[in-house]
């Protein structure tokens, strides 16, 4: 990465911070864009695909902004759960992101949608029988040409696997995440319901500088 790169980078990452009012997002905006490997890997997937991305458990819709910043402006629906994060990623887009809207729902009761779909470090959030549904249902949604983006935790025996535990319950603890359960998936249990629905699968380890067990999943549907 040259100079120029580095600056812009540091720019896009401060304007980001920015948007936050409240001290503690705008930290954890901040530590994310820093440490976290996901939102580099997000734009290099997305890059030349521009598509309508669905954001399945969205949050603040950080990830729908990072890409809009690195110029990949594209139509954009979030959905969470969670009213607070909606809140605030709604306040945000309306002056800053107009191509860009979110809702409240369930990963359950997804609306109707055509395009690339993301489900970043939800799947965990959900029990069992969901997590099937949900990526059945994510799969459904990819238009031919389009790109379904996974990142979650994989269950294993490894070291990062019970890192990432940990992580979460903190993450609870603190009420950051309402949720709480979590039941981490396998390798299998993501590939062969994606597998299922017509998709080539490509799953690679996303660990960037942090301890956690994260895997990129990129699944995508022929033209």
């Amino acid at each position: 990465m040259n100079t120029a790169e580095a600056i812009d980078t540091s720019a896009i990452h401060r304007r980001l911070a920015g948007h936050f009012a409240d001290g503690w997002e705008t930290r954890y905006v901040r530590g994310k864009l820093r440490i976290d490997p996901l939102y580099i890997a997000a734009e290099q997937v997305f890059r030349d695909n521009r598509l309508p991305l669905l954001d399945i458990g969205c949050g603040m819709g950080l990830l729908g902004m990072y890409l809009d910043e690195h110029g990949q402006r594209r139509d954009y629906l979030g959905v969470d759960n969670d009213p607070r994060k909606i809140a605030s990623a709604t306040a945000i887009v309306a002056r800053h992101y107009p191509n860009m809207r979110f809702m409240q729902a369930d990963a359950g009761s997804l609306p109707e949608f055509a395009g690339n779909v993301a489900l970043l470090d939800a799947l965990h959030y959900m029990p069992y029988p969901l997590q099937a549904t949900v990526l059945e249902a994510a799969a459904a949604r990819v238009a031919p040409g389009g790109i379904l983006m996974i990142r979650n935790c994989l269950r294993d025996r490894s070291w990062r696997y019970h890192a990432t535990m940990l992580e979460e319950k903190i993450l609870h603890w603190t009420g950051w995440m309402r949720a709480s359960g979590h039941r981490f998936p396998s390798r299998e249990e993501i590939v062969g319901p994606l597998q299922g629905h017509g998709l080539s699968v490509e799953l690679s380890p996303l660990w960037g500088r942090t301890p956690y067990n994260s895997y990129l999943v990129v699944a995508r549907r022929a033209r």
